[in-house]
């Protein structure tokens, strides 16, 4: 699919998108089904990156759709529908944090996440290097790393999901992963993985 087809694709999703919280904004239910449907494996990995709790990250998906449905009509374009509601996510998901937990560590969640694929690229020591490095990582760079390495966010989108400029997202991003590069000491194997 060239980027002219793929674009195109992309309009329509987002019209279709637009009109389904259109009808919702005007009282309708049944869209929220679809959007719902959507977004539910998305934000559920997100949360259980966050949380790292099954039950706990079931629970707290369920309550941001919830609060999302609840605020729908806050939602305006031409901000992102999906940055709206990481935003959601990522403001639940800290409530839950400063309730339950002082620090989350993330490391053993991607040590499980990315096994299969270190193991794939042969190199099973990476996956405890992963977790000596993130280690190192506030909960606020653990977010904009999870957003922009994995999700493949903009820094236009990480910027709306949480409060700062684009510019200032991209500046993070940048120290977070020289942070990284630079923990990592000489024939860093992650350096390719954050550029």
């Amino acid at each position: 699919m060239n980027s002219i087809q793929r674009n195109s694709t992309d309009d329509r999703e987002q019209l279709h998108l637009d009109h389904m919280i259109q009808r919702i904004q005007q009282g309708e239910t049944e869209p929220y089904r679809v959007i719902v449907e959507k977004y539910q494996r998305q934000i559920y990995v997100y949360c259980y990156y966050l949380l790292k709790q099954t039950e706990m990250t079931q629970d707290a998906v369920q309550d941001i759709f919830i609060k999302a449905y609840e605020n729908i009509a806050s939602y305006t374009r031409p901000g992102s529908f999906s940055a709206w509601l990481y935003k959601i996510a990522y403001n639940h998901c800290m409530n839950l944090n400063k309730k339950k937990f002082r620090d989350v560590e993330l490391l053993k969640i991607f040590k499980h996440t990315y096994s299969a694929e270190l193991a794939y690229k042969k190199d099973v020591q990476s996956t405890d290097r992963l977790e000596i490095l993130m280690d190192h990582l506030s909960f606020d760079e653990k977010h904009i790393l999870l957003l922009r390495a994995v999700e493949d966010y903009s820094y236009d989108e990480i910027g709306q999901v949480m409060n700062i400029k684009a510019a200032t997202a991209r500046k993070k991003y940048e120290r977070i992963r020289k942070k990284l590069i630079k923990r990592n000491g000489e024939g860093g194997t992650y350096e390719e993985s954050f550029t």
